[in-house]
């Protein structure tokens, strides 16, 4: 039985396409629902908030969450993933050696911020990696009615950054943390600042003026947002 995102605390941003804000780090998922399939972007930020959103979502779709998107390798988009099984992964190429070889420094991250060592340990045992790796761009079916592109758009906000379109009218594109609203883009040791602004312009490109582009914290924004993010952005870092 289907319910309305209102009743399970989700925002819809068009037809069949939504997101939840997440407590703690204001961290977005989101969900793209077709007529055979559902897939979901990012996972939260431990293994309970992975298997609450994925309650959440079937409840939305009606059916199973079959794919999992995941827009780059923080602790808060990915330690959730592996509640979701059964799904098929897809990120950027290079997420996976990050998820691999990197556990301890995201481990330590997470715990830096805030994140309980243990439920940070449970998370990082657990480590799901994407089987699909998507080195440019990749159309997704979601049965007769939707398709989605999956975009590797970065580096930028990470090495291995990821942007999901969602066409439509008005067209929907998941941005990851390449763009916030809610504060400043967080630039950490991972993120490249020189190609940050060609990231911006590229997911511009994708998405189109009459899109609407949702963060990976904050409120969904339009272009002229994500346009003023990335001169800002050329300009904090000396990027022309």
């Amino acid at each position: 039985m289907t319910v309305t995102w209102e009743e399970v605390g989700w925002e819809r941003v068009a037809a069949g396409v939504g997101r939840c804000r997440l407590p703690g780090w204001d961290c977005t998922v989101g969900l793209v629902v077709g007529d055979g399939s559902a897939l979901m972007i990012d996972a939260g930020s431990s293994l309970a908030e992975g298997a609450r959103l994925r309650t959440e979502a079937q409840a939305l779709a009606g059916r199973r969450v079959t794919h999992l998107a995941l827009t780059h390798a923080h602790f808060d988009h990915v330690f959730g993933a592996a509640a979701l099984t059964g799904v098929e992964v897809f990120g950027a190429v290079g997420v996976e050696r990050v998820l691999t070889r990197e556990r301890e420094a995201l481990r330590t991250d997470a715990v830096e911020n805030g994140l309980h060592a243990r439920v940070a340990d449970e998370a990082v045992d657990a480590l799901t990696y994407p089987r699909h790796l998507v080195s440019d761009e990749l159309t997704l079916p979601l049965g007769a009615d939707r398709q989605v592109r999956l975009a590797n758009v970065g580096p930028g906000h990470t090495a291995h950054d990821l942007a999901v379109l969602v066409p439509g009218s008005p067209p929907v594109v998941f941005c990851g943390d390449l763009v916030e609203e809610s504060g400043e883009p967080q630039a950490g040791p991972d993120a490249v600042p020189s190609h940050w602004p060609a990231a911006l312009d590229r997911l511009l490109d994708l998405g189109g003026e009459d899109a609407l582009y949702v963060p990976g914290h904050g409120a969904v924004v339009d272009a002229g947002f994500v346009r003023a993010q990335r001169d800002a952005l050329a300009t904090r870092f000396g990027v022309s």
